[in-house]
């Protein structure tokens, strides 16, 4: 399979969508879009396991995409909800947590192979000064000073903050990197859907660290 066919497969334009299908969440009740839940079933023998991708079969038992919800999330919740007793795993939240994180490299470096993602701090700016990036990818221990130069080139363009360098480095094949953008629209809104859950379940603080030699490693 090509990168360009892989990286189409695993967009689901029922869960890109901003008009998807909304769930009720079985810890808060709130009921929320798609992108903002975690799909759980429970398996043959009643073990409880994440479906990040939304196909396994079963009944699915969604959980909104919020470190305190997975935490809150126990044998009792998810047995309610599944009309059957449960097992669940004690390192559920780590297990989806890993997950989305193995998902969103996965995705960068699929599409980096498709051609639809440029590297590194220059060719970053070119593609915005070009009008051709549609996410912004920014690693969240880089300086914040390289950031703000690029985003100052597309005010209003959505950032990708959700990695650190070695995160994105090893999705595309470096040691580290910084800066990069998406340019393919379908592929930036799905790479940003998974960013804001792994935001959500490992409790990303909105303040980044800020590490200045880093914007070395990308070539500024």
């Amino acid at each position: 399979m090509t990168a360009v066919a892989a990286i189409s497969d695993a967009i689901d334009d029922r869960r890109v969508n901003a008009s998807e299908p909304e769930r009720r969440c079985l810890v808060t009740g709130r009921v929320l879009p798609r992108a903002a839940l975690i799909r759980f079933v429970a398996g043959p023998d009643g073990t409880v396991v994440p479906d990040l991708g939304e196909k396994l079969p079963g009944r699915g038992l969604w959980v909104a995409a919020e470190r305190a919800a997975l935490a809150a999330a126990d044998a009792r919740v998810f047995a309610r909800a599944n009309h059957g007793p449960v097992t669940v795993p004690e390192d559920l939240a780590a297990r989806v947590e890993a997950g989305l994180r193995r998902r969103l490299t996965d995705m960068l470096g699929m599409a980096r192979r498709a051609g639809a993602l440029v590297a590194g701090f220059e060719k970053t700016r070119a593609a915005l000064k070009a009008g051709e990036a549609k996410l912004l990818i920014a690693a969240r221990d880089g300086a914040a000073d390289g950031r703000a130069k690029l985003s100052a080139l597309a005010p209003g363009l959505e950032e990708m903050t959700a990695l650190e360098a070695t995160e994105i480095g090893a999705a595309l094949g470096r040691d580290a990197m910084v800066h990069a953008a998406v340019t393919e629209p379908r592929i930036a809104a799905a790479i940003m859907r998974e960013a804001t859950r792994l935001a959500g379940v490992a409790g990303l603080p909105e303040v980044m660290q800020d590490s200045p030699d880093l914007d070395k490693v990308d070539g500024r």
